[in-house]
Formats: structure tokens, C-alpha cells, sequence
């Protein structure tokens, strides 16, 4: 690999993948080598780049790392492919289709000493990294609960997948990345409205570990666009618009009374709200950054790793099986390998490495 740059292929040129080529070109020490797609470039996002139809022609252009954006039916055959070539990859989320393809793609680049990554791109949102650091530092307080909410109309790009390991995953991740502790339990109810073989309503409930309690609402059905993160705890409760990057404070207010019958009950009252100024570089941008460093051995802690992806889709899995059984499920005890251990959670900051 040649010293501070990275030789660059992307796989998949559909909606994300285009988003992928615009930015990898701008990314610092990276050099996009080619593009792969059996179907083609329907986005034109090639250029002057090889276009190649197969994983096997995009590796034997001579690329070190490789970004996979392909549907997640093929997220396991294609990072498999990457992995024995000596390949380390960035896997669009969720990081595969079920539970025992993601333990063999996390075995593959691990026992390799290759990186494997997953795009939760959630996770450099400036809102929720501002979040997270402020959650760190108490400002919250104790924390008591994690709701989400995460609606829009219907992605045409998803045949493969429901909401749940599509748009779900995303705040299964950001919620115990914030809360820095894995869901011990979950509850959830689904349906299917719109006529399509996967799920595309979900609500479910989760505790954490540490005692959190979660509540989260995601669906393909509503005709309006809507991320967000509400923490609450002792001292009031933060809230993260990842569409805008925004993020506010609600500052629990103190009241006083002598009245004995009123003051012998605990609540808060509304106290100030303040909106942070933040620093909104692109979440993919930052994303790619902490790729990059990852794979020239910069700094490795900053990307979302293969295991965290297969924790995440271990809790997707629960949800889905919960609202089929219509009982709570534990995600733990969905059958496990001895060795698929739950991942430390890190935090990946705004600050770059330069190459």
C-alpha cells in the first residue's frame, strides 16, 4: 500500500453509492481507483474511472480498500470476496442480512488483520457527536430514557430488507453508542401496510443495560421526513435533529412552593432551552475520514467495526422476532458463536488527521 494514500474501489452505483463516489474524491489521501457494478453506472457517477462489472475486476486494478454499497442481500458474498483478497472494506449499513452472515464477515476481516467497517453513518452526525461528548460530561445527568423517532415515505432503492434493518439500525446504533450500554431486552409490534414482502411500520421498546429505557417509532409511511434524539435525564433533556445537524437543551426549571400537598411530589418544571452552534462538516465526509485513517494504521478507534454493525443487527433481529411472537425477546440469546462477544462502544470525533 503506498505510504499515506489509500487506493480506493467502490462496489455499487445505486443511490448510496453515488453519494459514496462524490465524496471519496474529495477525501484527503484517497485515490478512487475504479467503480464496480454488474448493472451498470445508472447515475453516471464513473466519469473517467474503470467501470468493471464484477468485485474480481475492481480488486485486480491493484486497490487496498473498498467501499461496498451494494444491496444487503450481497453485503456478505461481496465482503467475503474483498476480505480474501487482502481487501479492507467499509460496508454500507446494516452490515448484512442476518445475524450468522455478519459473524462470518466480522470472522473474515478479523482473522485477516483487516479493517471492517460499517456505515452507521449516524454516528458523525455533529448533533449526536456533540451529543454524546455533552452526555459524557454530565450535562444530562442521570440518564433516564432514549426515544427516536425516524419516518419518511418509501426508499424505492429497498427490495431486500425492512424498515427495521434498514432505517431501525440506525437508532438501535446511535442509541447504545449514546448511552455508551447494549439493549438487554426489546418489545416491538410491526406491520406491513403498503404491500411489500418486508415490514415497513415498527414500534418497540428496549431497556439497556445500565437501566435506560428506550422507546422507538420508525416507518416507511409518512409523507413528511423526520430524525430525531431526544435524551432525557435528571437535569433535562437534550434534543438531536440529525436532519439538520441541530441540537438544544432543555434545561429542567426549579420551583418553589409551601404548599405541603403539592410539594410532597417530585417533577420538573420548563426551565431555559439553548441551541449549540456546532460545527456541521458532511456525516459521510467524516465518515470516509475515519476509514482512511483506519486503514493507514492512523487511528482505528474512530469507525463503526463489523462486530458493533453485528450487535446492532442482533438487536434489529430481536425486534423483528418480538413483534411475530408478540413477546418480549432478549438479543443475547439469539444463538451466538462463543466468540461473538459484544464490542466496546468508542466515540469518533469531528477532529481530522490530516495524510
Amino acid at each position: 500500500m503506498t505510504a499515506a494514500r489509500v487506493r480506493t474501489g467502490l462496489v455499487g452505483l445505486g443511490m448510496m453509492g453515488r453519494h459514496h463516489a462524490r465524496v471519496l474524491r474529495g477525501v484527503e489521501g484517497v485515490d478512487l481507483i475504479g467503480v464496480a457494478d454488474a448493472c451498470g453506472d445508472p447515475h453516471g457517477v464513473a466519469g473517467d474511472l474503470p467501470l468493471v462489472g464484477s468485485v474480481a475486476e475492481l480488486i485486480a486494478l491493484g486497490i487496498d480498500a473498498a467501499v461496498v454499497a451494494v444491496p444487503t442481500a450481497h453485503h456478505e458474498a461481496v465482503g467475503l470476496e474483498l476480505a480474501a483478497a487482502g481487501v479492507h472494506a467499509l460496508v454500507e449499513k446494516p452490515v448484512a442480512h442476518d445475524v450468522p452472515a455478519g459473524l462470518r464477515l466480522a470472522e473474515a476481516f478479523e482473522s485477516r488483520g483487516l479493517v471492517g467497517a460499517v456505515g452507521h453513518i449516524e454516528r458523525y452526525n455533529p448533533a449526536l457527536q456533540s451529543l454524546r461528548s455533552r452526555l459524557e460530561n454530565g450535562d444530562a445527568g442521570d440518564v433516564y430514557q432514549i426515544a427516536t423517532r425516524r419516518q419518511g415515505p418509501f426508499p424505492a432503492r429497498i427490495a431486500d430488507v425492512g424498515v427495521v434493518k434498514d432505517l431501525a439500525t440506525h437508532d438501535i446504533d446511535l442509541t447504545a453508542w449514546l448511552a455508551r450500554s447494549w439493549f438487554d431486552i426489546v418489545y416491538g409490534q410491526a406491520a406491513h401496510k403498503s404491500g411489500r414482502p418486508h415490514e415497513d411500520l415498527v414500534a418497540f421498546s428496549g431497556r439497556l443495560a445500565d437501566g435506560t429505557v428506550t422507546s422507538h417509532l420508525v416507518n416507511w409511511l409518512s409523507p413528511f421526513k423526520e430524525r430525531l434524539t431526544v435524551v432525557t435525564g435528571s437535569r433535562g433533556s437534550f434534543v438531536a435533529d440529525t436532519l439538520n445537524a441541530d441540537l438544544s437543551f432543555y434545561e429542567n426549571g426549579t420551583v418553589t412552593t409551601s404548599w405541603d400537598a403539592v410539594s410532597a411530589f417530585r417533577g420538573v418544571a420548563e426551565g431555559s432551552m439553548t441551541r449549540f452552534a456546532l460545527e456541521k462538516r458532511e456525516p459521510l465526509l467524516v465518515e470516509h475520514e475515519a476509514f482512511r485513517d483506519a486503514v493507514l494504521g492512523v487511528d482505528a478507534t474512530r469507525v463503526v467495526t463489523l462486530r458493533d454493525g453485528l450487535a446492532t443487527l442482533r438487536v434489529a433481529e430481536a425486534a423483528i422476532e418480538s413483534a411475530r411472537t408478540g413477546r418480549a425477546v432478549d438479543p443475547r440469546l439469539l444463538a451466538r458463536s462463543s466468540d461473538d462477544a459484544l464490542p466496546a462502544l468508542r466515540i469518533p470525533t469531528l477532529s481530522r488527521t490530516t495524510s
